[in-house]
């Protein structure tokens, strides 16, 4: 009988697209007003930071207009559930904003917790109190610089659940215990798109509630009004930061007034990051940042912003900003720069304002500078220029993740597949300029074919 029972399946399966008709509709596409839809459920949960590493946490989350108020309950981890009756409740800190999207009104909460121990594994959830997401863990930062790695993206943008998520996932499967996803940029297409920030989040999935998001703005996020444009408003094509960004993000508010959440620093572990916002004016922002690197007690410095000191793509090239940001890098010995925008791949040597050496050549260097990278992690891809990177990829998505400890950094380019594509450690000592040693694998440049 059971011989018989695996037969009748096997017929029915064989059978089947016997009964499909030549020129039968395609199926209907599920609309974006149904796949996005929100309800008093928490969705979209994303960690961030307002101040310190160590002893906070903060957490975003959505739902439709239903849910007026935000809560929270948070409890040190246990290795069973009898942390729940332990849980404290978190809505001193909380905030609710309404944010009219393509496809509806939606409410977005945020709660920062606070007074939390260092180096230490927590257990959250978010709701109304009745509709409750699920118990999420998150671990603090050590208040000591330990070592500790990162990823960092260049521009997602576009066919995000299609492309770009395969990329996060194997950023993810590769460094799970990663302290936070950096991001230069260009994380959708149309900054005021709710189908598009849709899709970001469900390729981040739950890992978004896991491990903090520090973003800063690309020029995709700068979008027009895409809900009920007046007809003014299409014709001048107007674009300001998206509305859900200051909603969506919780970063650092201790930039310049009028930029914030845009324009931020962030100490980590040891490590200064600072975030510009390469589409607002650019003296304020070197006034800025020469005033936090000049008050800077961190071993490293790490600088990310949407627009390339030095572009990777044909018919780009950023004087301006070079002129106003590359001497404050120089006078203050950032380290590492991290962009995109460019949709190619380029990593230089080690670099001082207009120097343009092509430290590619060589496996060391001696000559101190900062090392800049541009990068992209979506599919949409660019041509490259000829300026001589000591690295270069087109047709190629990247993740990067970078380890620092205590004074050795570690950076490591690899595709969306996984492989190595470009590795280099800095070194530092006392009193000298940080060592170069690249780490590049001996597989030809991923370019296309000279024309």
């Amino acid at each position: 009988m059971r011989v018989i029972g695996c037969c009748s399946l096997l017929l029915v399966s064989v059978a089947f697209p016997a009964c499909a008709h030549e020129n039968h509709d395609q199926p209907a596409a599920v609309s974006d007003i149904v796949t996005y839809r929100s309800t008093a459920l928490p969705e979209r949960i994303l960690l961030g930071w307002k101040s310190h590493p160590d002893t906070s946490q903060a957490v975003t989350w959505r739902t439709d207009t239903s849910v007026q108020y935000a809560y929270a309950q948070i409890a040190v981890a246990e290795a069973g559930p009898m942390f729940v009756p332990k849980a404290k409740a978190a809505q001193l800190n909380a905030t609710t904003t309404f944010v009219p999207t393509d496809l509806g009104d939606r409410h977005y909460h945020a709660v920062n917790f606070t007074g939390l121990k260092p180096n230490t594994l927590y257990v959250y959830r978010v709701g109304d109190r009745t509709n409750w997401s699920a118990w999420i863990h998150f671990r603090t930062a050590s208040a000591e610089p330990e070592p500790f790695s990162f990823v960092y993206y260049g521009d997602a943008q576009n066919d995000l659940k299609s492309h770009w998520s395969r990329v996060f996932r194997e950023a993810f499967s590769d460094a799970p215990r990663a302290k936070f996803m950096l991001h230069a940029g260009d994380l959708v297409n149309r900054g005021n798109s709710d189908a598009e920030w849709g899709e970001w989040c469900a390729a981040g999935g739950w890992v978004n509630g896991m491990i903090p998001t520090v973003a800063i703005p690309g020029n995709h996020e700068y979008d027009r009004n895409r809900v009920d444009p007046t007809p003014e408003e299409i014709k001048q094509d107007d674009r300001h930061l998206c509305r859900r960004w200051r909603a969506r993000f919780e970063l650092p508010e201790n930039g310049p007034p009028d930029l914030l959440e845009t324009c931020y620093y962030l100490d980590f572990q040891g490590v200064r990051f600072v975030g510009l916002n390469s589409m607002e004016d650019y003296q304020p922002q070197a006034k800025w940042l020469d005033t936090v690197l000049t008050d800077n007690p961190n071993r490293w410095t790490i600088v990310t912003h949407h627009h390339p000191i030095y572009s990777g793509s044909k018919g780009r090239n950023n004087p301006e900003m070079r002129a106003a940001w590359q001497p404050i890098y120089d006078k203050h010995k950032v380290d590492l720069v991290l962009t995109g925008h460019d949709h190619t791949y380029g990593r230089t040597g080690q670099m001082k304002h207009e120097a343009n050496l092509q430290t590619g050549e060589r496996t060391r260097s001696e000559q101190g500078g900062t090392v800049y990278v541009v990068s992209v992690s979506g599919p949409k891809q660019y041509g490259r220029n000829d300026f001589k990177f000591a690295r270069r990829a087109e047709d190629t998505q990247l993740y990067q993740i970078i380890s620092i400890d205590g004074d050795k950094l570690r950076y490591q380019a690899r595709t969306a597949t996984g492989t190595l594509y470009d590795g280099f450690t800095l070194q530092k000592s006392p009193g000298k300029p940080n060592q170069l040693i690249n780490q590049i694998p001996e597989t030809p440049e991923n370019l296309r074919p000279e024309k």
